[in-house]
């Protein structure tokens, strides 16, 4: 069976579009005509997964929200003993839009006798590797509910730290761009007023230097959104390209704060997905594949590489993760402790819950440090120009007072 999208004339001659889950075009046109519709357009919906299509402009992308509902009803529908082409068919009714499509055809997979890993695989942009190799795995060892359940704690514990972080980042960022309207504003409607009403008299230097920056503005503000613009384009093309990223994440490494999230975050990454990978059956070396493809920083994501092919050829982990110098000694010591017990899977999982517990603490240390930081740093930009302003008006007041 396939999804089909059709076009179609009602009794009243209105166009009516759709979608119909169906093994062929002709069982498509007879369910419309039993509807009492008019086929004008068939067409099965064969998205390109893997690359671009007009729609993903205008579509709803899957949120991360409904991928855990997802995992977590299928691994709840499976363990109750429901079996998985069943499981899915209930699943296609409690979702619409993207989702709903790709449970379609997950369904769809599963009834050409394919397993639901390679449905998975047809959506890349969705269902990243490690989920697709986790329910590999899982169908391998007959014990896909298990592995679900793994995902569903794995995808919401991935999303309560991203929040944690976005929140954190959140507030600061809101106060900045009032600091940067406010300015603006002040700059370019107040400063050249009170300016006009001070022509010809000496302005103080501050005063100065703001009249200059705001008349700059009002006369360039066009030229300066488009400037802005076009090195907005440039920078992100350049962002995209290899040596952009490893420029960036570079630089991301060396600054304080930044660098701590992108080093914990990278460790994180590495320890949960290994120890899950490991846990769930698959081998050494396909989890440490999966694994540093999924490392956001393209610096520690080549490092760990690196580390890997040692790694796959003498098998010892915690050595050469010593060596990449973004574990810090506790977390290689654990990691050691682990391939020594035969337990390295619960011990790299034990390690992902000890930073990911610090870098929580950090976060909400952090965002309780932020909001008086940008309130002094506001303070600072709109004080320098109200003094500006103010200063011409005390410099007459003296005069007139003299």
């Amino acid at each position: 069976m396939a999804l089909y999208a059709y076009q179609a004339l009602n009794r009243d001659g209105k166009k009516v579009n759709g979608q119909l889950d169906a093994p062929s075009e002709q069982v498509v046109k007879d369910q419309l005509v039993k509807k009492g519709l008019y086929p004008v357009k068939i067409v099965e919906s064969k998205e390109d997964k893997k690359g671009f299509s007009i729609r993903q402009l205008f579509e709803k992308s899957v949120t991360p929200k409904e991928k855990v509902l997802f995992t977590k009803q299928l691994a709840t529908l499976l363990r109750s003993g429901v079996p998985l082409l069943q499981a899915l068919e209930l699943l296609a009714d409690q979702f619409e839009g993207k989702m709903e499509r790709i449970v379609i055809h997950l369904k769809d997979t599963i009834k050409e006798g394919s397993s639901l890993a390679q449905g998975l695989a047809d959506y890349p942009r969705v269902f990243e590797n490690i989920y697709i190799q986790l329910v590999r795995a899982g169908e391998a060892s007959g014990h896909l509910e298990v592995v679900l359940d793994k995902l569903t704690h794995y995808l919401e514990r991935r999303a309560e730290l991203r929040s944690r972080v976005t929140a954190a980042l959140r507030e600061p960022l809101i106060q900045l761009v009032i600091v940067i309207i406010v300015s603006i504003f002040l700059l370019t409607f107040v400063v050249p007023k009170m300016a006009k009403s001070f022509k010809g008299k000496d302005l103080p230097l501050p005063t100065q230097i703001m009249v200059y920056v705001g008349d700059f503005i009002k006369a360039h503000f066009l030229f300066i959104l488009i400037g802005l613009g076009i090195l907005f384009i440039i920078f992100k093309y350049w962002q995209s390209t290899s040596t952009g990223r490893k420029v960036i994440d570079s630089i991301k490494l060396r600054l304080p704060i930044i660098g701590y999230f992108a080093r914990m975050n990278a460790i994180v990454q590495f320890c949960s997905t290994l120890g899950i990978l490991l846990e769930s059956g698959v081998n050494l070396a396909e989890a440490l594949d999966i694994v540093c493809n999924i490392v956001d920083n393209e610096v520690l994501a080549t490092t760990l590489r690196e580390a890997r092919d040692k790694i796959i050829k003498e098998g010892k982990i915690s050595q050469y993760l010593k060596q990449t110098k973004i574990f810090p000694p506790m977390a290689t010591y654990l990691i050691r402790t682990g391939e020594e017990s035969g337990q390295l899977d619960k011990m790299l999982i034990t390690v992902a819950q000890n930073y990911e517990s610090d870098l929580r603490e950090y976060t909400d240390t952090l965002s309780s440090l932020l909001a008086p930081v940008m309130l002094l740093f506001m303070a600072v930009v709109v004080g320098f120009i109200v003094l500006s302003i103010m200063l011409p008006m005390v410099k007459m007041m003296d005069m007139s007072g003299m």
